[in-house]
């Protein structure tokens, strides 16, 4: 008779060879697989009452998950998107399961089939040009962590890049002279290059005069000179949001993150009048679908639509064609 089959064994060889070796994903997609599944063994060794090195594929069935997907939500608050990314991670090992022990064929598919909550999609915010002026002149320039997060705001702002990406820029990826730009690794392993605007540069070069700490080939270091942790990027936009409330009030309505700079940089080229697909490649989007959020967000091109409508009650003219003379000069 075949031995039941061994969740432990399962899951390493998930991380191991299908994720690392196979498909070879980004170190950000390891880490939030891995956290989904130290949050979905702890959850199950105190409904099982068992170590999760015993754990057999059986054990983690259609009733558990369910059940722990429905604990995050209502014991750790988490939100429908954070519910379905943890599914997510947790389909995929099934996925892997079933190719591993096809025995086991009837379960897996009966997790499989749990499906994706629907959510409301709100309308990105993102930060104005006022706004803007503001978060950049809250850091203290007579300090070094000041100067550190003016460059890194900025640098935020204007590239759209991810936190991910602005934290793993290394100085060997930014080229300050003819044609200046950043290269980063984003998701999907895709490499792509992001140009900087005349103000990055001259804050950047004035960065890049200050002493390294540490890591000399980190961009943005911590105060160790290690690489800055996601919780401490958010401290500090939180900590930089908070001072530039007090010039500027509208700041007092808005949750900014190290997204919302992201949102900025794409409205900002969408309202310079740059095309959706350009902004996609700038902010290295794997569909233009994903872009179409911007113009969702985007009232003065609805506005701007508007304009060009007739009134209701208005009687449409009649054609008239331009006057030949006219029209050759037109298309001189």
């Amino acid at each position: 008779m075949k031995p039941t089959p061994s969740f432990s064994g399962l899951l390493q060889r998930f991380f191991t060879q299908r994720l690392m070796a196979q498909r070879q994903v980004s170190p950000n997609t390891i880490a939030s697989y891995r956290d989904t599944f130290r949050l979905l063994l702890e959850f199950a060794q105190r409904r099982l009452r068992k170590p999760p090195s015993a754990f057999a594929l059986a054990d983690l069935d259609e009733p558990l998950i369910s059940a722990f997907l429905d604990d995050l939500e209502q014991n750790r608050s988490v939100i429908v998107r954070t519910r379905n990314l943890r599914l997510t991670a947790i389909r995929s090992f099934f996925r892997f399961a079933a190719y591993q022990e096809p025995a086991s064929s009837g379960q897996i598919q009966q997790v499989l089939s749990i499906p994706s909550k629907r959510y409301d999609r709100r309308l990105v915010s993102f930060l104005t040009r006022v706004e803007i002026d503001a978060l950049l002149a809250a850091p203290n320039l007579l300090r070094w962590d000041g100067r550190r997060d003016r460059a890194f705001l900025m640098t935020a702002i204007q590239t759209g890049l991810r936190l991910s990406e602005m934290t793993g820029i290394r100085r060997r990826d930014i080229e300050l002279g003819v044609g200046p730009y950043v290269r980063c690794l984003g998701k999907g392993r895709k490499e792509r290059c992001t140009p900087f605007t005349p103000e990055t540069v001259n804050v950047l070069n004035v960065w890049l005069k200050e002493p390294a700490r540490g890591n000399v080939d980190l961009l943005f270091p911590n105060i160790h000179g290690g690489p800055m942790s996601a919780d401490a990027v958010q401290h500090l936009v939180a900590k930089h949001t908070t001072a530039a409330r007090l010039r500027c009030p509208t700041l007092k309505d808005k949750r900014v993150t190290p997204h919302v700079m992201r949102h900025t940089a794409a409205m900002e080229l969408l309202q310079s009048g740059v095309q959706p697909t350009l902004i996609a490649l700038w902010l290295g989007h794997e569909s233009i679908k994903t872009t179409q959020i911007y113009l969702d967000a985007n009232l003065a091109l609805k506005e701007a639509a508007l304009a060009k409508m007739l009134p209701i009650d208005a009687i449409p003219g009649r054609y008239k064609p331009a006057d030949d003379l006219l029209q050759f000069l037109k298309n001189l």
